[in-house]
């Protein structure tokens, strides 16, 4: 089946090319501009805005055009913290179409899927160009040996991981922060800028999501003088340091838990949600030994999260961490009638920005987040939803998918519309700032390795160049970059293998390195719009753009029918990027990417030229 092509779609997106100014102010004047191929038919264009709950049509003017394509323009004031538009063109059969963040439409459309630009503060500066990776710090490398802690399973380096059943969580590696330290060049040679680190204080657990304090780092870690001296070696190199914390539970070990159980009058007993003292509790998914936070207690709130003196607080600092991911925020202050997800989400922000104002803000959200992403809390969430899932879909052998209650699920392979659809129709439920600080993942502690669900090599590259090249906040998964193997989260979660390079994959090292590096130094791919050319089943393409580059990416899954563009639209001659071939326009005027697959590539092209 042959590709749809949208290279004459009119175009409009949240990024710099498309908003006079995408971090204004409330009460500033926003200039907004829609891109129109001459080959699409339209020539008229309204802007429908919504302000103070009431919508108004806009008129526009030409802001510049040539032959191939006019740019209109249109001025609003953002009187309210976020304003929603979409544009209302003439040009199809009825003289009639919207046009919003999922594309044309010819009839009438919610204004769920709206533009949005948001008065609240912006992200961190430097959220827009970093690239994470993942640590998990028990298995990642080791400085010295300790002796194994109580509830351990003590293993040396090279044994194999417990897959599944219930002595998962008590394998003990003994990887600590020292050993991270001593592996910074490599995360660096990846293109990599920011340390993520899952949880770091003391636990009866290798994962730590089950803290027993918030006082100090484990000294399973090598305490708090260890993440002193990964925190310096980071920030001397330019780099920084992301932490983990739960804030919907913490252990049943925990200090604040402890006083609850045995004292029903003590102020932490209001920090839980006792249903029946002191047995009887609410709890994460049913685990006993997770009991959960009860946010209505003010307290908690001030030892946890708000103000200088708070745990969220305290950690933040040129010592410490650059912010935070917030584990299961999607179920933060939600039970029951109570929702006080708002009320946590903006509350961290504004101790964060207090603490420091350059702190970015990520939350862990598997599904559909948008409700949470329209307001001035989490600067973005972990696109499973609209990432992760949908580069899944696509690139997985064909399987039978299995329809099973549980909280997960299953993945079933689609058509590359299909998963292209998703990625837009998640896109656009939020503000562009929120899609542009999503944290993108093919991999993390809790999935499968990508290199086991995808298999072939080809389509494992495929699966890095878009997380190398989309919106978004990539991040790699430590030892993905070598092809490291897992059947699910607890199966991947094996040891770095330091001294066996022989059981690298070290081509899909020296890729991993192309993509990353290449991203590291191209504006577009780190700031730059988000343009679909063409989507068929098995291969699309999209640009990539900023005001002083543009970037024009091709992945496909399998062999299809060659994919052409116009060279007014991507350039007659295109420079490869990362290993890609240089590629030329024909005497016809039209560019053909390849039809080979499955295989991805990029080009950096001049539509000037």
């Amino acid at each position: 089946m042959s590709a749809t092509q949208l290279w004459d779609h009119p175009h409009h997106d949240g990024s710099a090319m498309y908003v006079s100014n995408p971090t204004p102010e409330l009460g500033d004047a926003v200039t907004v501009f829609l891109r129109v191929p001459r080959a699409s038919g339209v020539t008229k264009a309204l802007l429908r805005v919504c302000i103070d709950g009431e919508q108004a049509l806009l008129e526009t003017s030409i802001d510049r055009q040539n032959a191939d394509e006019f740019w209109l323009k249109a001025d609003f004031p953002l009187e309210n913290p976020v304003v929603n538009y979409r544009w209302l063109l003439d040009g199809s059969p009825s003289g009639y179409q919207w046009f919003n963040g999922t594309g044309l439409h010819t009839r009438d459309v919610t204004d769920a899927c709206d533009f949005r630009i948001t008065a609240y503060s912006p992200p961190p500066a430097w959220g827009n160009s970093a690239v994470l990776y993942q640590i998990f710090p028990d298995r990642f490398a080791k400085s010295v040996d300790r002796p194994a802690p109580d509830w351990a399973i003590p293993e040396d380096w090279g044994n194999k991981v417990i897959g599944r059943g219930p002595e998962t969580p008590y394998q003990y590696f003994g990887g600590d922060l020292d050993g991270i330290t001593t592996r910074l060049e490599h995360i660096a040679s990846l293109g990599a800028d920011t340390v993520y680190l899952t949880p770091i204080f003391p636990a009866r657990s290798n994962h730590r999501y089950d803290a027993s304090s918030f006082d100090q780092v484990d000294p399973l870690l090598g305490g708090d003088a260890a993440l002193r001296r990964l925190s310096g070696a980071l920030h001397d190199r330019g780099m920084r340091l992301l932490g983990d914390l739960t804030t919907n539970h913490c252990g049943d070990a925990h200090e604040w838990f402890r006083t609850a159980v045995e004292d029903p009058q003590s102020v932490e007993a209001g920090f839980f949600l006792f249903t029946n003292h002191p047995d009887e509790y609410v709890c994460w998914f049913g685990h006993k030994s997770l009991p959960k936070f009860n946010h209505s207690d003010p307290e908690l709130r001030r030892r946890l999260y708000e103000g200088e003196d708070s745990v969220v607080a305290r950690w933040l600092g040129p010592h410490g961490f650059d912010g935070w991911r917030i584990d299961v925020a999607n179920m933060t202050g939600r039970h029951g009638t109570t929702d006080l997800n708002h009320m946590v989400s903006t509350t961290l922000r504004r101790t964060m920005a207090e603490a420091d104002p350059e702190a970015l803000l990520l939350a862990e959200h598997s599904h559909d987040a948008s409700q949470d992403l329209q307001v001035d809390g989490w600067h973005g969430v972990m696109n499973y939803a609209g990432f992760t899932r949908p580069v899944w879909q696509w690139l997985k052998p064909p399987t039978a998918v299995p329809l099973e209650p549980g909280p997960f699920v299953s993945i079933p392979r689609l058509s590359g519309k299909d998963v292209v659809g998703s990625m837009r129709d998640f896109a656009a439920a939020v503000p562009w700032r929120a899609a542009a600080h999503a944290l993108n993942l093919v991999g993390s502690h809790d999935t499968f390795r990508v290199s086991t669900l995808l298999g072939d090599p080809r389509l494992v590259t495929v699966a890095f160049g878009l997380l190398a090249t989309m919106p978004g906040i990539p991040m790699l998964w430590a030892g993905d970059e070598i092809g490291q193997e897992g059947v699910n989260g607890e199966d991947g979660r094996r040891p770095f293998p330091w001294d066996k390079p022989d059981e690298w994959d070290h081509g899909r090292l020296a890729t991993t390195r192309a993509l990353f590096q290449t991203r590291k130094q191209s504006e577009a791919l780190r700031q730059g719009g988000l343009r679909w050319l063409a989507i068929g089943d098995d291969a699309f393409a999209f640009l990539r753009e900023s005001a002083n580059e543009t970037v024009l990416i091709h992945a496909s899954r399998a062999d299809h029918a060659a994919i052409r563009v116009p060279a007014q639209v991507v350039g007659t001659s295109l420079r490869g990027l990362a290993g890609t071939p240089d590629l030329h326009a024909a005497a016809d005027g039209m560019v053909t990417l390849p039809g080979a697959g499955p295989g991805f590539a990029m080009w950096s092209c001049d539509p000037s030229a």
